[in-house]
């Protein structure tokens, strides 16, 4: 596959994520007090809000929380608040709300009534000087910088790690906290990846998977997404444990699988998956562990390692996007704001 020798937007802000990684994790402030106000109101359980990229940011902190802090999360839905006019009852509760452009009316309006109906609310953005960061009690800055490329990249890394740090800090869990620190040395490492084998891979298939568990699930939906908006290419992101029951129908030759494997309690799901795919002949690429078929820095820390994985990814669609000839900046319907109210 050959692609434009003309950088794109999308490719120059893949090459900034570990710069802005390293700004993030800077804000020694900003996340101080951030944990010292979650760890002082003792939430009974949490509630997350966030759109597409942002939303798998979510599901990825979700994760963290609950096995980090031990206590429940839901997904916000923000119609019913903009469209049903029904508060939840949240007194007590953290709202994470998670935006790039901090510019949703839907996001400003679930903030606001979390707020007025008692939780302690934090804003994870991008963009400070945004109605969603002046909706939330907290803010905490991504420090991305710019992002021109309609299609996040860098502001999605960012979020996962900015949720990392802070359950991190909350949880009093110095392992995690030491994986985040040297996470931008690990993202550098990886945009030497070259995950071209999967990328060929995607230029006539019908469909696309990306599978994961645990950890790795928001990065699989996010990587999915991707693969819509800029390949328009129909894609899914599922469970691993999934994938092998029902969906497993739908997998054919021109529809080849990514899976993501980290080292924990999940790798025995990913491994399963893909040995029986390999043994039906289907095609699969598997990214961690022994049995990695595509260029890996080796296993990190695994809450961590399938953000690092996003790099490789993002980098190897905005190559098959060009070598469609679409432009990974530009994908038709997507606007940097989603106006949804």
């Amino acid at each position: 596959m050959t692609a434009p020798t003309v950088a794109s937007r999308m490719a120059l802000e893949i090459a900034e994520i570990p710069a802005a990684a390293g700004r993030l994790l800077a804000q020694d402030a900003a996340f101080a007090a951030a944990a010292a106000a979650i760890a002082k109101a003792e939430p009974p359980f949490a509630v997350i809000c966030g759109r597409g990229s942002s939303g798998h940011a979510g599901v990825h902190l979700r994760y963290l929380i609950e096995t980090r802090l031990g206590i429940a999360v839901s997904a916000a839905a923000p119609s019913v608040v903009t469209s049903y006019r029904r508060p939840s009852a949240l007194r007590g509760a953290l709202f994470v709300v998670i935006s790039q452009s901090g510019g949703s009316p839907d996001l400003v309006a679930a903030t606001i009534a979390a707020e007025e109906a008692g939780a302690l609310t934090l804003a994870i953005v991008n963009e400070t000087n945004s109605p969603v960061a002046d909706a939330a009690r907290l803010v905490l800055p991504l420090a991305a910088g710019p992002e021109i490329s309609v299609a996040a990249t860098k502001s999605v890394v960012s979020s996962m790690l900015a949720g990392a740090r802070l359950v991190a800090a909350v949880a009093g869990d110095g392992d995690l906290l030491a994986a985040c620190h040297v996470a931008p040395e690990r993202l550098e490492a990886a945009r030497g990846l070259d995950w071209a084998a999967w990328g060929a891979s995607l230029a006539h298939a019908r469909a696309a998977f990306v599978a994961a568990r645990g950890y790795g699930f928001g990065p699989a939906r996010e990587i999915a997404l991707k693969l819509s908006e800029t390949l328009r290419l129909p894609a899914l992101g599922y469970s691993a444990a999934e994938l092998r029951h029902g969906p497993r129908a739908a997998i054919a030759p021109d529809t080849p699988v990514l899976a993501l494997r980290q080292a924990d309690g999940t790798a025995e799901t990913v491994d399963g998956l893909a040995a029986d795919l390999t043994a039906a002949g289907e095609p699969v690429f598997v990214a961690g562990g022994p049995a990695s078929t595509l260029p890996w820095i080796g296993d990190g820390h695994p809450v961590l390692d399938p953000v690092v994985m996003l790099v490789p990814a993002y980098s190897a669609i905005e190559a098959a996007t060009r070598a469609k000839g679409y432009d990974p900046d530009r994908p038709p319907f997507l606007q940097k704001v989603t106006r949804t109210l």
